[in-house]
C-alpha cells in the first residue's frame, strides 16, 4: 500500500466508522455488528501505525468512550458511577486480597469475606428513589453526568417505581441486560417488519433502554439485575451480602450465583462455577466481580483515581489464535523509548482482527536480560515463527507462545538495534533499565512531533481543530517545533504574505476559529499543563497529585530547582548499589546495596539541607515516588527543555490547583508526617484519611512540618520533629484530633 491508498481507505475507514458511531450512540440502531466494527478500527490502527503522518484529526482511533445523546437531558450522579479494576489470573486475584489485607493491616489468619458475583455483559444504570418513589434513572455516562432515561426505566419488570420500606434516600446500581431468547425473538420480530436488527443482546438492550420512545422501551424484554448503590440516606445494611438481601426484600432482583466466600480459594471455585454455567445461564457474562463484604472495611479502602480498592473483575480467559510474525518493526514513542512491535499475518482474536502486537523490550524477545539470564515470560521470538496471540479485556494483543516444532530453519535471532531509526542517533540502555532509548531528544523527529501530538492530545490542552494531522503539518513546515510557538500562531500567521487561512484546507473561518481555541485555552489548570509537558512517567495521576501537592506552577517548579542536588545525589546512589550488586555476585557474596548507597549519600560536600528537605517532601508524596520525582527534577534541570517550558508557561495563565475538600477539618491545609507502627490502622489508611480531609502528607520531617503522629518504634523523624519543634502527637492524639477517638 502507498501512501496515496492509504489515505483514501483511512477517509472511508472515518466516515464508515463515524457513520457506525452515530447510528448506534445517537440512534440506537447499529448499522454493524460488534465484530465488523472492530475489523474496520483495527484496519484503521494498521494503517495509522504503518503511516502515523497520516492519521486524520476525526480519527476513530481517537474516540472513547459513548457520548451522551443529545435527545436526552442529563443526570448528574449524586456519587460516581467508577469503573472496576480487572485481574485476569488466578494469580492476580491473590494478589487483590493480599493488598488488601496490606492496606489494612491485616494478618494472612485473619477473616476477609468477599461476595461473588457474575459480571453482567449490559448496560449499567442507576435508579434514584426519594420517599420510596422512583424519580430518576440514569445511565453511567462518563460516570460524572448520565442520560435520563426515567421513563424508559419505569417500563422495565424487573424495576419497582414504588419501594415499601426503603431509606428515604436510595440510588440503586444495577445493569440492564437481555436474555438469549428474547433476544433472539426481538431480532425476527424487527426482520418481519422490515425494522433493524442487533447485534447481539447487549446491543439490543442499550438501544431499546435509549429510546426517546417510552413505548418503544416498553415493547423490548428488558431485564434488571441490582448489584449495588450509590447515595443513601441510611445504611442498607452491614455488609454487601446483607445489603443485596435487603434490595431482594424490596423488590429487586439478584443475582442467584452470588456467594460469600471466605478466602481466595472459595473465591475461585465460584469464578471456576460461574465459568462452567456461562453458556447455560441465558445471559451474556464476561467474568466474575469480587467486593469486600464487610462495608466498613469499604469505607476503609475507599477509592483510586477511577476505581474502588474494595472490588475487582476477574475477566474469563482471554482467546487465542494462533498466527505467522511477518517482521518486527521498532517506533520511536515521545520519550525516546524504542518499542518493537510484531506484524501478524491479520489473525481474528475474540471476535477482534489483530494485526499487531506488542513485544514490550528487547530482553523479552530475546528471553533473557541484559547478563543472559533467562527473564520471567521472556520469548525467543523470531521473524518467520508461528506466534499465539492473546487479548485479556481490551489491552493491547499480546504473544503468549511460539510453536518452536515449525519455527523455520532460515529463521534467525533478532537484533535490536542501538542507532535510532528515525534520527540515526545511539539508543543507549541506562543500568537497571529494560527500554533503549533515542539519545537525539529535539533533534529527534519522532520524539518532537509525539511531543506535540501529547501536548493537543484530549487530557493536555485539547485545542478544538488542533489536532495530531494539524500539528504534524505545522511542524513540517516549521511552523510550531515547540508548544510555545502554537500560542504565537496568530501572531505570526495571522496576517502578511504567509497566513494561515491560505494554507491548503484552511480558510478565513476555519484559520479564525483555531485562534479562538487556542486562546481559549491560554488559561490552563495546574494539572493539565504538568501532563501536558509529556514528562516520563509523569501520567494524568501523577500530574494532578502533584498539582494538589504544590498548588502552583511556581511552588513546583521551586522544589524541583531546589532538589537538584539531592536527585542528583540519588542517581549516584543508584548507581552504587547496582555496582554492589553485580561485584557481590562476581565475588559470591551478599550484596550491600543499602550501604554502598549510604556511602554515596555520606560523601563530601554534603547536600545541601534543603535540598534534602525538598527531595524527601517530592518524594514522600502520595504516589510520586523516586522514579516520578527524578524524571521531573532532571527535565526541569536540562536547558533546553527548561527554557522551552519557561516560554510556554509565560504566555499562560495557569489556574492553581484546588486543595481537597477539607471544610471544617482541624488538619485541612497542614503538612503531616507518619512515623512508626500505627496499631489501629495502617500507614496508607492514615494518609488516605488525612488527605480527604485536605491536608498534605510527606514523606520527611522539615520546617515545614505542622504535624507528626509517632507510633511505637518511631525514631529518627519524632527526634527531629522534637529538634524543630513541630507539634507530634500519638495514635490516640491523632484519632482524637480527627474525631475519630
Amino acid at each position: 500500500m502507498d501512501e496515496a491508498a492509504a489515505a483514501a481507505e483511512l477517509e472511508h475507514l472515518a466516515a464508515a466508522l463515524a457513520g457506525a458511531d452515530a447510528a448506534y450512540h445517537t440512534e440506537d440502531a447499529p448499522v454493524m455488528d460488534d465484530a465488523s466494527y472492530d475489523r474496520l478500527k483495527a484496519r484503521n490502527a494498521a494503517i495509522e501505525a504503518r503511516f502515523p503522518h497520516l492519521k486524520r484529526s476525526d480519527s476513530p482511533s481517537d474516540r472513547v468512550g459513548a457520548a451522551a445523546s443529545d435527545g436526552f437531558a442529563k443526570v448528574t450522579h449524586a456519587r460516581r458511577m467508577m469503573s472496576l479494576g480487572n485481574a485476569f489470573s488466578d494469580e492476580d486475584v491473590a494478589d487483590f486480597t493480599a493488598t488488601i489485607r496490606r492496606f489494612l493491616g491485616l494478618d494472612a489468619e485473619a477473616p476477609l469475606h468477599v461476595t461473588a458475583e457474575p459480571k453482567i455483559d449490559g448496560l449499567s444504570l442507576s435508579l434514584r428513589y426519594e420517599e420510596g418513589v422512583l424519580v430518576s434513572a440514569a445511565t453511567r455516562g462518563d460516570g460524572s453526568v448520565g442520560e435520563n432515561v426515567t421513563e424508559n426505566a419505569r417500563t422495565i419488570d424487573d424495576i419497582p417505581t414504588r419501594l415499601t420500606g426503603a431509606p428515604q434516600v436510595l440510588e440503586v446500581r444495577g445493569e440492564v441486560y437481555m436474555h438469549h431468547e428474547d433476544f433472539a425473538a426481538l431480532n425476527a420480530r424487527q426482520a418481519d417488519v422490515g425494522g433493524k436488527t442487533f447485534a447481539n443482546p447487549r446491543n439490543a438492550a442499550a438501544g431499546s433502554l435509549r429510546q426517546l420512545d417510552p413505548r418503544v422501551t416498553a415493547s423490548r424484554p428488558l431485564r434488571f439485575f441490582a448489584y449495588g448503590w450509590g447515595e443513601l440516606s441510611e445504611p442498607l445494611a452491614g455488609t454487601q451480602a446483607d445489603a443485596l438481601e435487603r434490595l431482594r426484600a424490596l423488590g429487586f432482583a439478584i443475582n442467584p450465583l452470588t456467594r460469600r466466600c471466605d478466602d481466595t480459594d472459595a473465591m475461585l471455585a465460584q469464578y471456576r462455577e460461574i465459568e462452567a454455567q456461562r453458556a447455560t445461564l441465558g445471559y451474556d457474562i464476561d467474568g466474575v466481580v469480587y467486593k469486600i463484604d464487610d462495608l466498613a472495611l469499604q469505607e476503609r479502602l475507599g477509592f483510586r483515581s477511577t476505581t474502588p480498592r474494595w472490588a475487582i473483575a476477574h475477566k474469563f480467559p482471554a482467546e487465542l489464535a494462533w498466527t505467522r510474525l511477518e517482521a518486527i518493526d521498532i517506533q520511536v514513542g515521545r520519550t525516546g523509548a524504542l518499542s518493537p512491535v510484531a506484524r501478524l499475518t491479520p489473525v481474528t482474536v475474540g471476535g477482534v482482527v489483530v494485526s499487531n502486537a506488542t513485544l514490550h523490550n528487547e530482553d523479552y524477545i530475546a528471553g533473557r536480560d541484559a547478563d543472559g539470564a533467562p527473564i520471567r515470560n521472556g520469548r525467543d521470538i523470531r521473524v518467520g515463527d508461528w506466534v499465539q496471540v492473546y487479548r485479556a479485556g481490551d489491552v493491547i494483543p499480546k504473544i503468549a507462545d511460539v510453536d518452536l516444532d515449525r519455527r523455520p530453519g532460515s529463521a534467525q535471532p533478532f537484533v535490536f538495534p542501538d542507532i535510532c531509526p528515525e534520527c540515526g542517533s545511539d539508543a543507549i540502555r541506562e543500568e537497571g533499565d529494560a527500554v533503549r532509548r533515542c539519545s537525539g531528544g529535539l533533534v529527534c523527529p519522532a520524539q518532537a512531533i509525539e511531543k506535540l501530538r501529547h501536548f493537543v492530545s484530549r487530557a493536555a490542552f485539547d485545542i478544538e481543530g488542533l489536532g495530531a494531522k494539524q500539528i504534524e503539518a505545522f511542524h513540517a513546515d516549521g511552523w510550531v517545533r515547540e508548544p510555545a510557538d502554537i500560542f504565537a500562531l496568530k501572531d505570526r500567521y495571522g496576517s502578511g504574505l504567509q497566513q494561515l487561512k491560505n494554507r491548503e484546507g484552511w480558510g478565513e473561518t476555519s484559520a479564525a476559529n483555531l485562534f479562538d481555541a487556542i486562546e481559549a485555552r491560554r488559561r490552563i489548570p495546574l494539572h493539565r499543563l504538568i501532563f501536558a509537558l509529556g514528562l516520563r512517567h509523569v501520567g494524568e495521576v501523577a500530574a494532578k497529585d502533584l498539582a494538589v501537592h504544590f498548588g502552583t506552577w511556581d511552588a513546583l517548579v521551586s522544589a524541583a530547582d531546589t532538589a537538584r542536588p539531592a536527585a542528583e545525589r540519588h542517581l549516584q546512589a543508584d548507581a552504587a548499589r547496582a555496582a554492589e550488586r553485580r561485584a557481590a555476585a562476581d565475588e559470591g557474596r551478599r550484596a550491600q546495596p543499602k550501604r554502598a548507597a549510604d556511602a554515596v549519600w555520606a560523601q563530601e560536600p554534603p547536600v545541601p539541607q534543603p535540598a534534602r528537605e525538598a527531595w524527601d517532601d517530592l518524594v514522600g508524596i502520595d504516589g510520586i515516588g523516586a522514579v516520578v520525582a527524578q524524571s521531573l527534577v532532571t527535565s526541569l534541570a536540562q536547558a533546553e527543555e527548561r527554557a522551552s517550558i519557561d516560554r510556554l508557561v509565560a504566555g499562560l495563565e495557569v489556574e492553581p490547583a484546588a486543595a481537597p475538600d477539607g471544610t471544617g477539618s482541624p488538619i485541612a491545609g497542614k503538612t503531616l508526617v507518619f512515623t512508626g507502627n500505627l496499631e489501629t490502622m495502617t500507614r496508607a489508611e492514615a494518609k488516605a484519611r488525612a488527605e480527604a480531609m485536605g491536608a498534605k502528607v510527606s514523606g520527611s520531617v522539615s520546617a515545614k512540618t505542622d504535624l507528626v503522629i509517632a507510633g511505637p518504634g518511631a525514631g529518627s523523624k519524632a527526634a527531629k520533629a522534637a529538634s524543630l519543634g513541630v507539634e507530634t502527637l500519638d495514635e490516640d492524639g491523632w484519632r482524637a484530633l480527627i474525631g475519630e477517638a
